[in-house]
């Protein structure tokens, strides 16, 4: 079991000017959800992680909110190396850690194989940090190729880069004001430190100029494989409920009825969500027979259900609902409700479907007895390769 105190420092203070973003780049789009959303989706869902602190640039709390939620942030500095020592000293005032993991937002895609291998390092080394070895030629020149640099022995170093707490943060202490770093590791080494090298990964390379944003993207999208499922619900119509369908409370005389707010749109989406992962349906996670779910609103299972595909970095492309009912009319609705639903997912309008049909008086929604809906999800989620060889 393990017993260290092991605190992720996510760097994402800086304003991004470089990739012509409207909004600094740790919060622009990428591969479906905010940048800064993937590396703390890595550390949250790694084991041995025990806390996150995100260092933002001052005024960007409000930007961070809304692109992942309330989370522990501080605010950094002018400078790179200024952020990170504002971050630590954060850490220490909070009591402190074992190890620390320090990681640029810019480097979105962080695997769990580098996090362990970097934790691991640290059990015989001070620091360490993933490096890939320089594959293109190097030259000297101004206008004109010079004479060409030996590669040997040289590597790109990537983030993040991982310390024992209290020797990266008496080496920020002790820098010499106004010598900046943009290097943790190299600080450490300046103080006698050593500092391990462990593989890198080309998923982690830096995010700084637009087209940078492209191939990120392809990247990214070379590791998912699609998705798709479906999800089928039914509700009573009853006199005295609130009738909710895709998030919007629409006046009518009669209401659905179930032990949550009964909203079967929702509850069809989130049962093709569910299916996209293979982890059950909307009653596995939210038993009607738990009081806890009395009343419930049915956004809270759609966001839970999106959360899971999130968390195993994947990604919602489409959502196709159709609501089957003689009343009421969904049309004068039907854009509310696009709304709701893309704005609960972090989807674009043009992400979200929702058509409407009749049975042409036939059957329970025939008779105006209840609605019913059907949904369908398209999901990119990572590729899972069995084991070469298959199972032991």
């Amino acid at each position: 079991m393990n017993t260290k105190r092991i605190v992720a420092l996510i760097v994402a203070a800086g304003s991004g000017t470089r990739l012509g973003s409207a909004i600094p780049k740790q919060f622009a789009p990428l591969a479906g959800k905010p940048m800064i959303a993937h590396s703390i989706a890595a550390f949250s869902s790694h084991p041995l992680i025990t806390s996150l602190t995100i260092v933002i640039g001052a005024g960007q709390e409000a930007m961070l909110a809304r692109a992942v939620g309330p989370i522990h942030a501080v605010t950094g500095g002018a400078t790179r190396r200024e952020s990170v020592c504002a971050g630590l000293e954060a850490i220490m005032a909070d009591g402190g850690a074992d190890l620390v993991l320090i990681h640029d937002a810019a480097r979105p895609f962080l695997s769990h194989t580098v996090i362990d291998a970097l934790i691991a390092a640290l059990d015989k080394d001070p620091g360490a940090v993933p490096a890939l070895p320089v594959a293109d030629t190097l030259a000297r020149g101004i206008e004109v190729l010079e004479e060409t640099v030996p590669r040997d022995g040289l590597w790109r170093v990537q983030t993040p880069q991982a310390f024992r707490f209290d020797a990266i943060l008496d080496a920020h202490r002790r820098w010499p004001k106004g010598d900046d770093a943009t290097d943790d590791a190299q600080m450490l080494r300046r103080f006698g430190w050593t500092v391990a090298m462990v593989e890198g990964d080309v998923m982690l390379e830096k995010v700084t100029y637009p087209a940078d944003v492209a191939a990120a993207e392809a990247r990214h999208a070379a590791t998912l494989i699609s998705r798709s499922a479906t999800g089928f619900d039914v509700h009573r119509l009853e006199l005295g409920e609130e009738l909710w369908l895709g998030g919007v409370l629409i006046p009518h005389d009669k209401g659905l009825s179930g032990h949550s707010d009964a909203d079967v749109a929702l509850h069809a989406i989130t049962d093709a969500l569910l299916g996209c992962t293979g982890e059950g349906d909307i009653g596995t996670h939210f038993p009607p027979s738990d009081p806890q779910w009395r009343g419930a609103a049915s956004y809270r299972f759609l966001q839970h259900a999106a959360a899971i595909i999130t968390k195993k970095g994947g990604v919602i492309d489409f959502i196709d609902l159709t609501l089957i009912c003689e009343e009421p009319r969904i049309g004068p609705h039907r854009a509310a409700m696009r709304t709701r639903i893309a704005e609960l997912l972090a989807l674009a309008e043009d992400q979200v479907s929702i058509k409407a049909t009749t049975t042409e008086r036939l059957g329970f929604t025939g008779r105006g007895e209840g609605i019913a809906a059907q949904a369908c999800a398209t999901v990119r989620l990572p590729v899972v390769r069995p084991p070469v060889g298959g199972a032991a």
